[in-house]
């Protein structure tokens, strides 16, 4: 599911205004938040997902791992939060933040 970089451009966008939708803690990612994760992945299609872990090298490796559990790309990782994106089987017009 790669997205050409106009598409990750208009994704940014869109991302930018948003607010986290998800927190990971130091417990990391427990089975509970990736299904919440999921959830919201299929209602929105576009999160923002906030890691309040301070070591980096460990933050990078949970954005990879719940990217990969949930099958969803990272557009963007700016400091502690990143922003995650698939796309919806059936997007649901009203709860989605993906313009069409």
């Amino acid at each position: 599911m790669s997205l050409k970089g106009t598409q990750k451009r208009e994704l940014r966008a869109v991302g930018h205004h948003l607010n986290p939708v998800i927190y990971v803690a130091e417990q990391g990612l427990t089975e509970g938040l990736i299904k919440e994760t999921e959830r919201a992945l299929d209602d929105h299609e576009l999160i923002k997902v906030k890691f309040a872990i301070s070591d980096r090298e460990a933050r990078q490796q949970l954005i990879s791992q719940l990217s990969q559990d949930c099958r969803a790309e990272v557009i963007q990782v700016i400091g502690k939060m990143a922003l995650l994106y698939r796309a919806a089987k059936k997007p649901n017009l009203k709860l989605s933040k993906v313009p069409r």
